[in-house]
């Protein structure tokens, strides 16, 4: 049995188009900066992090020194206190006496598609996509 040209052409071109349209990430809502769908995780993590921060600072006057304390604030859970993320590892870094943290979310294999992430206590969400993110890092924009 023979197959044509045109029949094998057109199976190849199929194949093609599924593949890519299965590693082509879609924004989960406007303005979402995520390149991927592990990016869109890390950050969703982030986000709520830091909406406990804000939670637990508002009931307690200050900042929770570690994941454990943020549990059942806001939004943040037991299972988040692990800091293996899947692609991400999580590091926090605060100090009780300053009043401040950092959080910082570093991936384990770095590329476009997973970039490292950084935030304090002033909120903003960086990314850096050849380094750690830090405090001079880009502030993070939709692509």
């Amino acid at each position: 049995m023979m197959i044509s040209k045109t029949a094998t052409l057109t199976s190849t071109l199929l194949i093609a188009s599924l593949l890519s349209a299965q590693t082509a990430y879609q924004p989960k809502f406007k303005g979402d900066p995520a390149r991927s769908d592990s990016e869109a995780a890390a950050l969703g993590y982030l986000r709520t992090f830091l909406r406990a921060q804000r939670i637990y600072k508002r009931k307690n006057g200050h900042y929770a020194t570690t994941l454990l304390e943020l549990v059942h604030t806001g939004s943040f859970t037991r299972r988040m206190v692990d800091t293996d993320r899947g692609d991400y590892t999580v590091q926090l870094h605060s100090h009780k006496e300053k009043d401040t943290f950092e959080l910082t979310l570093i991936p384990k294999q770095r590329d476009p598609t997973h970039r490292c992430f950084f935030s304090d206590q002033e909120g903003m969400i960086r990314g850096d996509e050849d380094k750690n993110a830090d405090e001079g890092s880009p502030v993070l924009k939709a692509d």
